[in-house]
Formats: C-alpha cells, sequence, structure tokens
C-alpha cells in the first residue's frame, strides 16, 4: 500500500543527475512558526532552513528545494524531522581551505556547527550525513510517529509544558481514550479526519492509536501511519478526547470514521509533535519509494 502524501510536494530526483544527496535531521519548537512550508513574508522552518543552506552550501550550489519527510502546520513542533537536500559537489580546485570527502561535500559535522550559528535557537541541525542511495525524506518514509500531549489538571497545564501540551477542562479516561481510538486503526478512508486537497486521496493505513497516563493529569497520545493526511491526526485526537471525557460515546469516532462526515473536533496545533519518521534498511530504500509513488485505493 502507498500514500500521496504532501502531493504537491515533488521530489528530486536521484542518483546520476551530477549532484549528492545529503540527510538532514532537524527539531524545533514550532510556537512561533508559521509551519514547515515556506510563505511569503511568514517565519518557517523551510524558510529558515533553506537561508542557512544557501549562507554555508554542502557543495557548490544547491538543486531545488529542500524536500521534508511530512509537513507540519503552524504551531506544531519536531522532535525529529528529517529532510533530504541536493548538492552540486565541489571540485578539489575549487574547496579553498575546504577539506572534501570523496563525494566532494565539506565535513558535514562542521557545516552542522555553522547552520545552527545561523539558525534561531528554536530550530536545530541534530545530524547531516550523504544519503544511502534511493533514500527520498519524503517518499521513502515507512512510518511517521506523533506524539500529542494533554494534561486534564483541574488548574490547566504545568507552565514550564505550555507550549507543548493541551489543557483539557474535563477529566479523561484512559480506557475510554484507547477503545475510541482501537475503532480507527487499519486501512480506511480518513476523509472525516482531513482537509482535502485538490487530486490528493484521503486513503491512509493508521498503525497505532495508544493513550496513556504519564503522570497523574498527564497523558500522551501515540500515533503512527505511513503517511498522514493534512490536519488528520490533531483530528483524531481531538475526536477522541470528546469520547474519553464522556461527553461522546466511545463508539463516536469510528461512526465518524465510516459517515465520512468531516468532524469539527479538531484537536489544537501546540500539543502535538512529530517524533519520529523512519525508514526501511538501506536496500530497500528505493522501492519502498517507487510504491509509494503509487497512488492508493481500497
Amino acid at each position: 500500500m502507498s500514500s500521496d502524501h504532501a502531493a504537491d510536494e515533488p521530489a528530486n530526483s536521484s542518483g546520476n543527475g551530477g549532484f549528492v544527496r545529503i540527510r538532514i535531521d532537524l527539531c524545533y519548537d514550532g510556537t512561533d512558526f508559521s509551519g514547515w512550508a515556506r510563505q511569503p513574508g511568514l517565519r518557517t522552518v523551510q524558510g529558515l532552513l533553506e537561508d542557512a543552506l544557501s549562507k554555508q552550501p554542502p557543495g557548490r550550489e544547491i538543486v531545488g528545494s529542500v524536500v521534508v519527510a511530512g509537513r507540519t502546520d503552524s504551531g506544531v513542533h519536531a522532535d525529529h524531522q528529517v529532510v533530504h537536500v541536493d548538492a552540486v559537489p565541489l571540485a578539489p580546485e575549487e574547496a579553498g581551505r575546504l577539506s572534501l570527502d570523496e563525494h566532494g561535500v565539506p565535513d558535514l559535522e562542521r557545516l552542522c556547527g555553522r547552520w545552527n550559528r545561523i539558525l534561531p535557537p528554536d530550530v536545530r541541525v541534530l545530524r547531516a550525513r550523504i544519503a544511502a542511495d534511493g533514500f527520498d525524506a519524503r517518499f521513502a518514509a515507512a512510518r511517521r510517529r506523533y506524539l500529542y500531549r494533554v494534561s486534564d489538571a483541574p488548574w490547566g497545564v504545568d507552565p514550564l509544558r505550555r507550549r507543548d501540551t493541551l489543557a483539557w477542562n474535563r477529566p479523561l479516561d484512559v480506557d475510554r481514550l484507547n477503545r475510541a481510538s482501537s475503532e480507527l486503526l487499519g486501512l480506511h478512508d480518513f476523509a472525516a479526519f482531513c482537509k482535502k486537497r485538490e487530486g490528493a486521496t484521503t486513503i491512509r493505513e493508521l498503525l497505532s492509536f495508544e493513550w496513556e497516563r504519564v503522570g497523574r493529569y498527564s497523558l500522551e497520545a501515540r500515533v503512527s501511519a505511513d503517511a498522514f493526511c493534512h490536519s488528520m491526526v490533531r483530528s483524531l485526537v481531538g475526536s477522541v478526547l470528546m469520547a474519553g471525557d464522556g461527553r461522546r460515546a466511545q463508539e463516536w469516532p469510528g461512526e465518524m470514521l465510516r459517515s465520512e462526515t468531516r468532524t469539527s473536533a479538531v484537536a489544537p496545533a501546540h500539543g502535538l509533535t512529530l517524533a519520529e519518521v523512519e525508514y526501511p534498511p538501506d536496500e530497500d530504500l528505493a522501492e519502498r519509494a517507487r510504491r509509494t509513488r503509487v497512488r492508493r485505493s481500497l
């Protein structure tokens, strides 16, 4: 099965285009960003990262745009986001005082330090390395895992967690939350939980959706799928929370799924964090990317 996740975001070609592909892992506090994607006049993660790369390029020049594993909306955080960028390698005579590897790329560990000096403190590059053959940050991803944090304390949220945790003003029952979530697992048309995009399918396979109380008033939802449509995680969480506090029946999220009626119960962005992007073994990357490009159907 496969997906057209972020279908409007083209993938760069790879292999024999005269460039080298670099994988970059990063994290960011999404509070003060207008989402991932570059937008004129707005502060975005992509805009700032591409600016840093242009000032300290990992080659003679960058080919195309940075390609991201999963776009995040305004206010959404990332513990571990993945991107790739293609660069034209430097020839030895162009290196000057730079030390090049066998790919014609300067020392990437040193470049990470330079990028982080350019970037503001709410976004950090964690690591950069030459990508394996067939790697595509978006299309080769096998699973994306999100974390949603909630506090049902009667006084709201711990002030130190207010930027990444939702205050829920009713007590939540973890058993109800998990029973409601289990109704949504599997391969379905998630039209009820997605903002539709022209030409994009809303068919996805939800691999896991589990809740855990991690403190007296602190809860975490862990949600994973091979891909998500726009606003899907927040809509899933918002609907299940309504069942978890008793205002809706446990079966309500499942009924919404089957009806394909768009839900208005969308959880706020600031409680959501992209926790991890998983990829298959290197030898399976190209096949995974090929399969992902095939439009999915039920």
